[in-house]
């Protein structure tokens, strides 16, 4: 399947410098779907010096021509999605059309960023005297290593790549081992667009201790990472040790609101589809659901009738609603959080199992539970599986108090159609994005991003280009020639 891929290095695709390789595996088949290489320090090396030999060139570009570069790459994505479509689907088994979507999705950022480029605005500050003139520019921050995660193969290098390349740096990108070969075709589609060699980099194998010696080389100057909390720590700490620059889009238990006067039956159909899309493999994801004890028969007998109707199974295959789980490792833990919930009492409406037709894969049945007491491991730590569980509320504080009540700072949601209930609830809520009727939050026009321990920076919309820049201050006396 990678066959005409490998490391990118100086535009052109090539092995490791050992010959050494990964393995990657279909979650929904649990077939080797072939190899990529396992980069060595000497490739690693190679990269580096490409991305910093590039970036002197690239960083002095005119903006409309990296612009013109970035959107002929979205242009080529679009021609190109169904192709990118299917290696998604099936490295990841989400269905074709989630894969289809994520790929528009992640030309959107090209876009996007593509004419944000042409609005990296600087501004002038009045002074103090006649003869002085204080103004502020944005300078591209250098080099940046790029950390992806797999459940958004494509979009998530995406949303890097395109707004360090609209700001002027270059970009050395780790794309997850499972699934590299969506990263793999944004490096086909920005070669084939034009993008000068050294620009992008893309280097596969294990993480570590290849992350830690690229956060080390002093060449790097910017991180992001989108991973768990505990990885975002430990590269915090190796960031630190040569002050470089980081965002970090951490995880998230996102909390549901549902209020009194919001349709039952409505929300939870909404919420239901977001739920199990990507196999709640979203850190965005509702994932904790406090309904309003008025409503909450209502809404939990619809939300659990959604979730058998779904049909589980390969994403490749026609007809699939929902698809595996990305590895074995975290099917069992999902498994745990079934088992630790009823236990602690709450009440199962579907799923609970893994599917009984499918032999082989990382499946497990939509899963919803009612009752479920607030000291269930589910309601505290970030499930990223196909499990919802449902609670009931009576009072503002209390929710508010129980929504706020984790670790996690990423995104919340509220439902309700009193406009002052819903200024006041997503103002309480400690969360770096709120969806007021609306559980779709991602979007290339919009800022993406957490508080609390689910990071910092912004990736997405005008905002997400600030992390790529640095600010300089010139303060300029004026000296008369005559």
């Amino acid at each position: 399947m990678y066959e005409n891929y490998g490391l990118l290095i100086r535009n052109e695709w090539r092995p490791a410098a050992d010959g050494g390789v990964i393995d990657v595996f279909s979650p929904a088949t649990e077939e080797r779907l072939g190899t990529v290489p396992a980069s060595t320090e000497g490739d690693e090396a190679q990269a580096v010096d490409a991305a910093s030999e590039a970036f002197a060139s690239w960083r002095a570009v005119a903006a409309w021509d990296r612009a013109a570069i970035l959107r002929r790459a979205a242009d080529i994505m679009r021609e190109r999605v169904a192709h990118i479509g299917r290696v998604m689907s099936t490295e990841t088994g989400k269905p074709t059309a989630e894969a289809v979507a994520e790929v528009r999705a992640s030309a959107d950022q090209f876009e996007w960023y593509g004419e944000e480029a042409k609005r990296v605005y600087g501004h002038t500050i009045p002074g103090r005297n006649a003869d002085e003139r204080l103004t502020v520019v944005y300078q591209p921050v250098g080099p940046c290593l790029a950390l992806t995660a797999w459940n958004f193969p494509m979009l998530l290098p995406a949303r890097k790549i395109a707004a360090a390349l609209a700001a002027g740096c270059t970009v050395v990108l780790r794309p997850a081992s499972e699934a590299p070969g969506s990263a793999m075709e944004i490096g086909r589609a920005l070669i084939d667009a034009g993008l000068p060699a050294g620009c992008l980099s893309i280097l596969t194998g294990n993480a570590m201790p290849m992350v830690s010696r690229l956060i080390a080389s002093p060449v790097i100057r910017k991180v992001s990472l989108t991973g768990s909390v505990p990885v975002g720590r430990e590269i915090l700490r190796n960031a630190a040790e040569g002050i470089k620059k980081v965002t970090m889009e951490l995880g998230g238990h996102a909390p549901v609101i549902i209020h009194s006067d919001f349709d039952p039956v409505a929300a939870a159909g909404k919420l239901a589809a977001t739920k199990f899309r990507n196999c709640g493999q979203v850190c965005i994801s509702p994932s904790r659901f406090y309904v309003h004890r008025s409503i909450a028969a209502a809404f939990e007998e619809t939300f659990a009738a959604y979730a058998e109707k779904l049909v589980v199974g390969n994403g490749t295959d026609a007809g699939i609603n929902m698809g595996p789980m990305i590895r074995a490792r975290s099917l069992h833990s999902a498994e745990a959080l079934v088992a630790d919930a009823l236990e602690k009492g709450a009440r199962l409406l579907a799923g609970g199992k893994r599917p009984a037709h499918l032999k082989k894969g990382h499946f497990l049945e939509p899963t919803v539970f009612a009752d479920v007491p607030d000291n269930a491991r589910i309601m505290l730590e970030e499930p990223f599986a196909p499990i919802a569980p449902i609670a009931a509320f009576d009072s503002f504080d209390e929710v508010i108090a129980r929504a706020n009540a984790t670790e996690f700072g990423l995104a919340a949601y509220v439902f309700t159609r009193d406009s002052a209930l819903a200024a006041e609830t997503s103002e309480a809520l400690e969360a770096g994005m709120v969806g007021i009727n609306e559980t779709l939050l991602a979007t290339a026009e919009a800022p993406f991003g957490g508080t609390r321990q689910s990071g910092y920076g912004r990736e997405g919309g005008s905002l997400g280009i600030l992390d790529y820049l640095n600010p300089k201050y010139i303060r300029h006396k004026l000296v008369s020639g005559h």
